[in-house]
């Protein structure tokens, strides 16, 4: 049986959404265009975007601590895989594994069982790209629901030992830079191509800037777990709102940030220096209830994953549901939301040769999703890993 699919409807194209044909052979699109190919194997499955849907690359999401139940800090494969097999449904196709504050000992775990997964990963679900390490280089002022009892300066002895655990398969780091080593730690990770990421930090906005002339290019959720900006102090969100260097996180769930805090992001950003993250905890999938992440005992009601004393303790927003918000907040393109939630985190983590958008030659990661945001199917490297309807 041929593995062989032909799309053909309104898609991502260079210059925007067109109708066009898309060929995918194997895992790989191997035709992307205005006109049908010449050339088809008869036994070619045919795929009809319906009415009101757009194809568009599969979403990347780089900060993702857990789903249905599963958290990356369970330090299990079989957690790992509960993720990889719930993402599709909500249009991501890869993502980062997050970690967060803890014992030394539990991170150097979680680090080693997701390194040893993601030798042997399965097909056909979403692609466990690396580790996003958030924290333990954090401030304590800025600690958000990561636990302080843990939080440690930044070091670079200390992250080699924990990117050693992980068998250099960490790719995104969150600190506080202006913390005694974090300038250190920011300069260190981008000699080695890590993206160094300023978070849970307490940063005034000199400080954000020296970060930068240290390597900081990106900024863990803008807004959250940071200084905020004052009409004398435009603090560590303001940096980031305002240095074109760094590439800004958001968790769009009108939640963790007003509405229109979204919109002024977008404004001052663009959908080039933007990029869409869940920072979803177990409980996504689930629902209400009472769940746990970092040990910590939290309460997921009416959409809001919370500490017993309020604090935020990450989402359960799914990928989609920040699509919709976004348009809804923002008026964005589906040509600006394939920035944000492919295209730049591609590109940052340097794999835009083979992921990020719909281009001859790369992964076929694909989502059919509709203007209402509902996603139709997933196919995670040209295997279909979710559709509507299905089990």
């Amino acid at each position: 049986m041929t593995k062989a699919i032909l799309f053909s409807g309104d898609m991502m194209m260079e210059g925007g959404v067109q109708r066009g044909w898309l060929l995918v052979e194997g895992s790989t699109i191997s035709y992307v265009g205005k006109e049908k190919p010449d050339t088809i194997d008869p036994l070619t499955a045919a795929v009809d975007l319906p009415d009101g849907s757009v194809l568009l690359p599969g979403m990347i999401d780089l900060h993702i601590h857990g789903a249905a139940g599963a958290d990356v800090m369970d330090g299990t494969e079989e957690a790992l895989h509960k993720i990889s097999r719930a993402l599709p449904k909500e249009g991501t196709t890869s993502f980062l594994a997050t970690t967060m504050t803890e014992r030394e000992d539990v991170i150097t775990n979680a680090l080693s069982k997701t390194a040893a997964y993601m030798k042997n990963q399965p097909t056909g679900q979403a692609e466990l790209l690396g580790i996003h390490l958030e924290g333990p280089f954090i401030s304590p002022k800025r600690a958000g629901a990561q636990p302080k009892d843990f939080i440690i300066a930044p070091n670079v002895d200390t992250f080699r030992r924990y990117n050693e655990a992980a068998e250099n398969h960490v790719k995104l780091v969150t600190l506080a830079p202006e913390e005694p080593g974090g300038y250190e730690l920011a300069s260190y990770l981008q000699s080695k191509g890590i993206i160094a990421s300023i978070g849970h930090s307490d940063a005034d906005y000199h400080e954000v800037v020296k970060s930068v002339e240290a390597g900081v290019t990106h900024g863990t959720h803008l807004y959250n777990g940071m200084r905020g900006i004052h009409h004398r102090d435009p603090g560590t969100a303001g940096g980031v709102l305002l240095l074109d260097e760094i590439m800004a996180e958001i968790i769009a769930d009108g939640v963790h940030c007003d509405k229109e805090m979204v919109k002024m992001a977008y404004k001052l950003k663009g959908s080039s220096k933007l990029v869409l993250v869940t920072d979803a905890m177990r409980a996504k999938c689930l629902g209400d209830g009472m769940y746990t992440l970092g040990g910590q005992a939290v309460k997921v009601e009416d959409g809001k994953a919370m500490l017993s004393d309020g604090t935020l303790a990450g989402s359960v927003l799914s990928m989609n549901d920040a699509v919709q918000n976004v348009i809804t907040f923002t008026g964005c393109s589906f040509e600006e939301i394939a920035k944000m939630t492919s295209e730049n985190p591609a590109k940052e983590l340097q794999i835009f040769d083979r992921k990020g958008s719909l281009a001859k030659g790369k992964d076929a990661d694909l989502t059919i999703i509709r203007s209402d945001g509902a996603v139709l199917a997933t196919y995670c490297c040209g295997k279909k890993a979710y559709e509507i309807g299905g089990e």
